[in-house]
């Protein structure tokens, strides 16, 4: 008997070489197919004759392939896969562009139903680019009842080699019919106070929709109760971690107005009210989760500073946490700027460097020595800060700077401590990010100056976190919006600061962007190249991606031979990255060729020009952080953008990097493009589940949070089994930023 969690190997018809293919789709079990949701319909309904074509317009017809072949135009470098079908009517061509495989996919002989806009040409009519839906042999009236031939929606799947989305829905469709019980963890009057079809309904109705009405109704029920369960495990968590005790620390006021009047500037109206909301939630015996969100040199590191401050004062140890060594350093330089009148000793710990404001350059051991004893309390660092043999005595704030730089693994790592001597470790929540820093059998407790090895971990005080961001990246938005996240904007951008010109450059605008380079050094100013790599694959030259050292080669031989040019990359060394950035920093080189090493940390006043060779191949996150890193003076600045790709989609992205200067509305414009990504695995790109897409309804949210609310008023989750299995499930499988 089957069953949702049985292995798909049980399933007839599933031998070694198709179980390997959907290992590739991550199918394992049933209820994966079963989930595994189709991205789009293709209209099969109303077959036309191909007698009855006309030109100019969208049509179906249902043929059999005569002839089909592959040939190349040298000229524009294109494959063409012309084809011939026939019905009992009239014979039709068809033809696709650059899509070579079609022709081991649609043989000879075979019956497809064919979709799409009919043009005419010299040759007679024509199918350009059509849809189609693969039948084999000539559709019989009683395909329709096994799913071979749909006649109408056919559900189109995300698919891989050998597994088209014809086999996905035979398949689909014979555990539908053969499943006995397909239970429905949403509470019964749930699904009564907000109008939703069962769950068994639901998933009949979005494989095999007879109309886009019934497919709509089936992705409102699915979105819904994802939406549930995150919201759900989102109030879950967030009253789990209020419950948890932190360090309560007051705000010395006295202080804090002498540390803002030492300031060589005022701090905006936004500095001012993000500064307020941190200090009053540190002064709460509940852990902060707070997103400072501002555009680059806004001045989140400002902020932060008061924060780090107030602790300080109270003996209390802060651990600033960067993505990339020049950005440690760069905060490890400001922080001891703002802060040099204070009396407080920072340190600086990454993999290359080891550094102390009172001590200078020391042995590691000794820095190691003086954090665990709590005489430096405030270190800046990178993943080096997270290591095991780093141990705090009594760490009370966690900022972790521009977290989209790290990836999914890297803030699973983050996340997790896998030390086999402290197992209750387990029991952190495992979104929170300053669970990895804290939890270690050496860490002294606050407050208690006692080992916490053994120890319950509901025992152990939580630090702080504060989260800063220039530009989210769309699943933080999200989970900002949704989840469990307090959100502080910084709104406003230091005074006399001009937009920064964005222009997305047409290759064959090239020179004149030279040109104006050129003219901007005579004037006094600097420039950036960036680069997406560092040294160009095979791969790479064919996709005409510009690499950093050829790209240098270029600008010093070629084209700027009388300017001096600088180059900077993540192969070079510590210190040689230091000397590189000084040069710049010191008027020495005009033009600094780069990777992505400067997207953060780097403040060059002097720098008016930024040009990004292969923008398609960054995110608008980092496309963002490359613009900030010019236009940090009274000197107007310019963001140029090139690409070779004509695609919409870059198109798209490109034109709202050059129109949004704001970081927020600009990961929102990126949400509405790309969508949030996944909950449930890597993806931060591309196809989103439903969960995620329904972010965008607003509607949607305001239902969900209303229900949750209704659900936790009335019920307790222990009286709802098959939604606590469930919420435990998704919990296992969420990943959060």
């Amino acid at each position: 008997m089957i069953s949702l969690d049985s292995p798909i190997q049980n399933m007839p018809g599933i031998g070694p070489k198709v179980l390997e293919k959907l290992h590739r789709l991550k199918i394992k079990k049933v209820k994966d197919l079963i989930f595994h949701f189709p991205f789009r319909y293709d209209d099969f309904s109303n077959i036309k004759n191909i007698a009855d074509l006309a030109a100019d317009e969208t049509a179906t017809v249902s043929a059999k392939i005569l002839n089909i072949a592959n040939k190349r135009t040298w000229k524009r470098q294109m494959f063409i896969t012309e084809a011939l079908l026939e019905d009992k009517t009239a014979p039709v061509r068809a033809v696709w562009f650059n899509q070579p495989y079609l022709a081991d996919t649609l043989k000879k002989e075979l019956w497809v139903n064919l979709s799409g806009k009919v043009s005419c040409d010299k040759f007679g009519l024509c199918f350009s680019n059509p849809v189609f839906e693969l039948l084999g042999s000539e559709p019989q009236e009683s395909d329709e009842q096994t799913g071979l031939h749909t006649g109408g929606l056919a559900a189109v799947y995300p698919e891989t080699y050998g597994l088209s989305s014809r086999w996905l829905r035979l398949k689909i469709k014979i555990l539908l019919d053969n499943l006995d019980d397909i239970p429905d963890f949403l509470p019964d009057s749930t699904l009564k106070d907000f109008n939703l079809i069962s769950l068994a309904q639901a998933l009949r109705q979005i494989h095999f929709p007879k109309t886009l009405t019934e497919a709509e109704e089936a992705k409102r029920r699915l979105s819904f109760q994802d939406l549930f369960l995150l919201r759900l495990y989102a109030q879950k968590e967030k009253e789990k971690i209020k419950s948890k005790p932190a360090v309560e620390v007051p705000t010395d006021l006295p202080l804090i107005k002498k540390f803002v009047s030492s300031l060589p500037f005022q701090l905006t109206n936004s500095q001012k009210i993000a500064a307020w909301q941190i200090l009053g939630d540190i002064s709460k015996n509940s852990p902060m989760n707070r997103l400072l969100e501002g555009d680059v040199g806004s001045g989140k590191t400002v902020v932060a500073a008061i924060a780090a401050l107030n602790l300080i004062s109270k003996g209390y140890q802060t651990a600033f946490l960067a993505p990339t060594e020049i950005l440690a350093i760069q905060h490890f330089k400001t922080l001891c700027g703002l802060l040099k009148n204070f009396s407080a000793d920072i340190a600086l710990l990454t993999a290359g460097r080891i550094y102390s404001l009172k001590h200078r350059e020391i042995p590691k051991k000794n820095l190691l020595k003086k954090i665990s004893e709590g005489e430096i309390k405030l270190v800046t660092g990178t993943h080096a800060l997270i290591q095991k043999e780093v141990e705090f005595k009594n760490l009370a704030l966690v900022v972790v700077d521009e977290q989209h730089r790290f990836g999914v693994d890297q803030r699973a790592a983050l996340l997790r401590n896998r030390d086999p001597k402290n197992p209750n470790t387990s029991e952190l929540p495992e979104q929170d990010i300053r669970h990895k820093i804290i939890v270690n059998p050496r860490f002294k407790n606050f407050g208690y100056n006692s080992d916490i090895s053994g120890r319950d971990i509901n025992d152990c005080v939580i630090p702080h976190l504060l989260s800063m961001t220039a530009t989210p990246i769309p699943r933080t938005l999200a989970l900002t919006l949704y989840g469990d996240l307090d959100l502080s904007l910084l709104k406003e951008l230091p005074k006399g600061r001009k937009k920064i010109i964005t222009r997305v450059v047409a290759p064959a605008n090239r020179q004149k962007a030279y040109d104006f380079i050129e003219n901007q050094i005579k004037q006094g100013r600097q420039a950036f190249v960036i680069c997406p790599l560092i040294e160009e694959s095979k791969a790479e030259i064919m996709a005409e991606v510009k690499a950093a050292i050829k790209e240098y080669e270029k600008l010093s031989k070629e084209i700027f031979p009388h300017l001096k040019i600088g180059l900077l990359h993540g192969k070079l060394k510590s210190k040689e990255k230091e000397c590189v950035m000084k040069d710049f920093k010191n008027r020495k080189t005009n033009i600094l060729v780069s990777t992505s090493v400067v997207e953060v940390g780097i403040d060059i006043p002097n720098a008016s020009v930024m040009m990004i060779e292969g923008a398609d191949r960054f995110g608008l996150a980092q496309l963002h952080q490359f613009r900030g890193r010019v236009g940090r003076a009274e000197h107007q600045s310019y963001c140029f953008l090139f690409t070779d790709s004509p695609t919409k989609a870059t198109s798209s992205r490109l034109k709202a990097v050059a129109e949004c200067e704001d970081g927020f509305k600009l990961a929102e414009k990126d949400l509405q493009i790309r969508g949030p990504g996944q909950f449930l695995g890597k993806e931060q790109s591309g196809i989103p589940d439903l969960a995620m897409s329904s972010l965008k309804n607003p509607a949607m949210i305001e239902e969900v949070q209303q229900a949750v609310q209704a659900f936790l008023e009335k019920s307790k989750l222990y009286d709802h089994p098959l939604l606590k299995t469930q919420l435990a499930s998704f919990k296992q499988n969420i990943h959060w930023e």
